[in-house]
């Protein structure tokens, strides 16, 4: 089992992007999330930018990965 599998906010498909994380009920992977965070964009701009992609599945992304962290 992934960590992720306990995130609500992603799933995964082999028949969606590869395989890859995304948001869930979307095609929006994940790591594009990180991507354009770390190109300093606001989250805000993000949901924007993504539209099917809410601030709540942001924030939980974003409140899962201290925990995939400290495993």
């Amino acid at each position: 089992m992934n960590l992720w599998d306990q995130c609500t906010a992603v799933e995964r498909d082999p028949a969606k992007v590869s395989g890859a994380w995304v948001f869930a009920k979307t095609r929006v992977p994940v790591r594009a999330l990180f991507e354009n965070l770390e190109d300093n964009a606001a989250v805000e701009e993000f949901v924007e930018w993504f539209p099917g992609v809410t601030r709540k599945q942001v924030e939980a992304v974003l409140d899962f990965v201290p925990t995939i962290q400290d495993t």
